[in-house]
């Protein structure tokens, strides 16, 4: 910011040194008068302005798998690809989990038929309590064995949780996988409102940062529209890799679907700042960063120079953080031209 902001007031600074210096008319042997312009010192209220850089993210990410291993035998959808929620996204050779599913049924049906065996020789006397409780047992094992068997059965089979778009594929169909293990990489979507622009920014500016703040985001696959953003949420420890804190923006989209990692920049407005001084380009001299000088009248015809500091500037003014304190004018016209000992004449 601070680069930008130096090069645009130098920008400004030489187009002011390159117009002609004014001429003076008064008689040779005296000191040259330079004239001037001068204009009121003027405070105006301003909300602060935090700008931030990022990439974008959606609001949440997962990896889908398989509960159960085995050898994958389709994946529907490519990298890329927008899917929606329930659609059917990979499934596994269900060969052997089929068997063992119907081995599991055979189990049941022969624990079934033991037990009214039992039943029928307990009424007889033949069978004591301790067997028929027994089979009784072994038949309500048999068929727990098939229900986690049939449910290990259904999720051989990836379906989608909600709308989203796959961001990796990270088997292929035939690989054989273990349980649990990364199948596909998804970011989630829903109406296109799922999408974040998560930047990093200082402690300081963290501590002024509320969720609910409004911003203005520019994306660079998208220079040419401006988005509407708020603050959703904010981190509440630093980054390690990067040393920041993180914030992330809400992002309002209406049809435009961007790619995650897409480069970002945000305008985030906190709190206002209250009266703040404005001063316009053409008052600065010897900008460096957010340091510059001003002149100010000083008696009948002299000046003085005041150093100030530079917040931030719009396309029409700047905005000073602190300066001026007790000056009513300042010299807002051949401000490149003078110096402390310049002699000056006021133009009304």
């Amino acid at each position: 910011m601070k680069k930008i902001q130096l090069t645009l007031i130098a920008l400004t600074s030489i187009l002011f040194a390159c117009k002609e210096k004014p001429k003076n008319t008064n008689p040779p042997g005296q000191p040259d008068i330079i004239s001037v312009k001068v204009a009121p010192v003027s405070s105006i209220g301003s909300t602060h302005l935090i700008q931030a850089t990022g990439l974008i993210v959606t609001e949440n990410v997962a990896n889908y798998s398989f509960k159960i291993g085995g050898v994958v035998s389709r994946i529907l959808v490519d990298e890329g690809q927008f899917f929606n929620k329930g659609q059917l996204l990979a499934t596994l050779n269900t060969t052997e989990i089929s068997a063992g599913l119907a081995q599991a049924n055979m189990g049941v049906e022969k624990a079934s038929r033991d037990y009214t065996r039992a039943l029928n020789l307990y009424k007889d006397s033949v069978f004591t309590l301790e067997q028929l409780q027994n089979t009784k047992t072994a038949l309500d094992v048999a068929k727990k064995t098939s229900e986690a068997t049939a449910f290990n059965l259904r999720y051989a089979q990836i379906h989608a949780a909600s709308d989203g778009f796959v961001s990796r594929k990270i088997v292929s169909e035939g690989e054989v996988i273990g349980p649990g293990m990364p199948v596909l990489a998804i970011n989630e979507t829903q109406q296109n409102n799922n999408y974040l622009l998560k930047v990093g920014v200082t402690d300081r500016e963290w501590a002024t940062i509320n969720p609910g703040q409004t911003a203005t985001v520019s994306l660079d696959g998208y220079s040419d529209k401006k988005f509407d953003a708020f603050v959703f949420r904010k981190s509440q420890a630093a980054d390690p890799t990067l040393g920041s804190f993180q914030v992330e923006l809400k992002l309002k989209l209406n049809d435009v679907k961007p790619a995650v990692g897409m480069f970002g920049k945000a305008e985030i407005a906190t709190d206002q700042e209250g009266n703040v001084r404005v001063i316009p380009y053409a008052s600065l001299v010897e900008a460096d960063g957010d340091k510059a000088f001003i002149f100010t009248p000083h008696g009948a015809n002299k000046v003085r120079k005041i150093p100030i500091s530079i917040s931030r500037f719009d396309n029409e003014q700047v905005y000073l953080k602190d300066g001026l304190e007790g000056v009513k004018e300042i010299v807002v016209s051949n401000s490149a031209y003078l110096n402390e000992k310049s002699t000056i004449k006021i133009i009304r």
